[in-house]
């Protein structure tokens, strides 16, 4: 949304999203070749298609974007690899571009611990304040998340 209707937003939040088509179905296991093929299907052919890839791709277009995003991510997710996640932070970064980037080192795809799941709500929920304005509660970081942030290294 952010790269394809940039002026539709004031920020956006990406919990596991893919930011290139041909990397995120590259990485899908060899014994997920029917989810793989059926996935093509629906997309469009973007190993034989390059053109296409970096028209449906948003990394291809981060500069577009206006509006700041928040990245969500598990370190161990076998459906959107965490390589999809770091490419956009870093290209964002690289344009100037507000982009806050969460890792959570023991979570797949989507934030199954309560901790983590409660630290990565609450920091949206400050995001979203900042952005769009209103009110948040005081933010207290679980003892038990594991989020860290690879662009502040």
């Amino acid at each position: 949304g952010l790269t394809f209707t940039p002026d539709l937003y004031k920020c956006g939040v990406d919990i596991v999203g893919p930011s290139n088509i041909k990397t995120l179905l590259d990485s899908i296991p060899p014994y997920w070749g029917p989810l793989r093929s059926g996935m093509l299907l629906k997309i469009g052919d973007v190993d034989s298609d390059e053109e296409f890839n970096r028209k449906i791709s948003p990394l291809y277009h981060v500069e577009n974007i206006k509006s700041p995003l928040l990245i969500g991510h598990g370190a161990n997710d076998p459906r959107v690899k965490q390589a999809e996640a770091d490419q956009i932070a870093s290209s964002m970064k690289e344009k100037g571009i507000p982009v806050e980037y969460i890792l959570y080192s023991d979570e797949g795809h989507g934030f199954a611990r309560p901790d983590n799941r409660i630290d990565f709500n609450g920091r949206t929920e400050l995001f979203l304040a900042k952005h769009l304005g209103g009110r948040a509660e005081e933010f207290l970081k679980p003892d038990g998340s594991t989020a860290s942030f690879p662009l502040e290294k």
